[in-house]
């Protein structure tokens, strides 16, 4: 049985008061009973502020980043020992914007990813084509080539902490959202090359999330797509109103 998961970056956004509100709200908003982990990733100065807010509440707070160095010289940087010493047990890596952004490569995230799976986080682990690589028909060949690189040199037993979140670039905050048709048709695709790779078992226990404008409107119509697992969203989960109602959409 897979778990549904609805997880919230809320990337560069809220000051400290203001992430202490949302989670404020968002705890006094959710039900008793949930069929989704809820999870927000704030900025990494209010990690800790937002950790100790959210507990005894089903909210896990997750890291948006992270280094795939233990320590050293690397100015900016955040380390999963860092990390962790604050209660974090989940990380994002290979978001689309740190990929066209600020350039990680397949490279550097196959690092990063090792590094979190070593250390014994759970990675929710971001891959998406742009517009271009979809109206080329190359969106499969983008998509599984970033999970191949990244992701391909781990063993069967490290993918229990790997969850994989599509992200369509070309529907990232811009109002352009997949259908349900075509976010099943990639996820199932994903599925199907991680079977092929590592076996059934495997891709059968594998959490898929969709992100790219998921919103109260579209979400209950996308989740019940029988590969989409949940979603990462981003602008929707910074309103407790619409994060929750999304949450409610299983």
């Amino acid at each position: 049985m897979r778990n549904n998961i609805l997880a919230g970056n809320w990337k560069m956004n809220c000051d400290l008061p203001m992430t202490q509100e949302l989670i404020f709200n968002i705890k006094k908003q959710l039900p008793e009973q949930l069929d989704c982990e809820i999870m927000v990733a704030p900025s990494h100065p209010f990690l800790y502020a937002a950790f100790n807010d959210s507990l005894e509440s089903p909210i896990e707070v997750i890291a948006q980043n992270a280094s795939q160095h233990d320590s050293g010289a690397f100015t900016g940087e955040v380390s999963i020992d860092m990390l962790q010493s604050v209660g974090i047990k989940t990380v994002i890596l290979g978001h689309s914007e740190r990929r066209d952004v600020f350039l990680e490569t397949d490279d550097i995230l196959a690092a990063k990813t090792h590094k979190a799976i070593e250390k014994g986080m759970r990675v929710i682990f971001c891959c998406g084509e742009h517009l271009e690589q979809r109206k080329s028909g190359e969106h499969f060949k983008t998509v599984t080539e970033q999970i191949d690189k990244a992701l391909f040199k781990l063993t069967a037993k490290d993918w229990k902490q790997i969850v994989i979140a599509y992200e369509p670039v070309w529907a990232i905050g811009t109002g352009e959202t997949a259908s349900p048709e075509q976010a099943q048709e990639m996820h199932h695709h994903l599925r199907k090359f991680v079977e092929d790779k590592y076996g059934e078992k495997t891709a059968d226990k594998l959490s898929i999330l969709y992100g790219g404008s998921v919103k109260p409107a579209n979400a209950q119509e996308i989740f019940a797509q029988p590969d989409v697992d949940g979603g990462l969203v981003g602008g929707a989960s910074l309103d407790a109103d619409s994060f929750v109602a999304i949450a409610k959409s299983f």
